[in-house]
């Protein structure tokens, strides 16, 4: 075997390319310092196989993220392009029947009786060196709606 192909070879076996693969589960979705308290920002992540969108906010200086999809139908919640918040930036507001949900807890408090008491699908967050990383959430996100 010519020296290329082993070259190759080591390299497809390399433990690093292994350890990667294994940590492919956490997704690199912002950095700390560039979401301020109010604001918002959506990416895609694959669940369960399938490419969802989802947002992170900075509310009171704490970090949360949810699929985009609201409770009481599965549309996506943002009422102009990624904006979640609502005006005075208290609560997050669905964009279709103006149900409100808490920014901490994901929880729906306010809005069709079908949506209020149930929570929006929470994304795990992992903050390391102000970088912000995300999972997909182990709770079936079809489940419920």
């Amino acid at each position: 075997m010519p020296a290329k192909q082993r070259n190759r070879r080591k390299l497809s076996r390399s433990p690093v390319r292994r350890k990667a693969a294994k940590t492919a589960s956490r997704y690199l979705v912002g950095r700390a310092d560039k979401l301020k308290p109010g604001q918002s920002s959506k990416f895609l992540m694959p669940i369960k196989g399938v490419e969802q969108e989802c947002f992170i906010i900075n509310h009171a200086g704490k970090f949360h993220a949810y699929v985009n999809r609201c409770r009481h139908v599965p549309i996506a919640m943002d009422w102009l392009e990624n904006q979640f918040f609502t005006e005075e930036g208290r609560y997050l507001m669905c964009q279709t029947h103006g149900a409100y949900y808490d920014p901490d807890s994901g929880e729906c408090f306010a809005g069709p009786p079908i949506a209020c008491v149930k929570f929006l699908f929470r994304v795990p967050l992992e903050i390391k060196n102000g970088r912000i990383f995300a999972s997909p959430p182990e709770q079936d996100i079809e489940a419920g709606i």
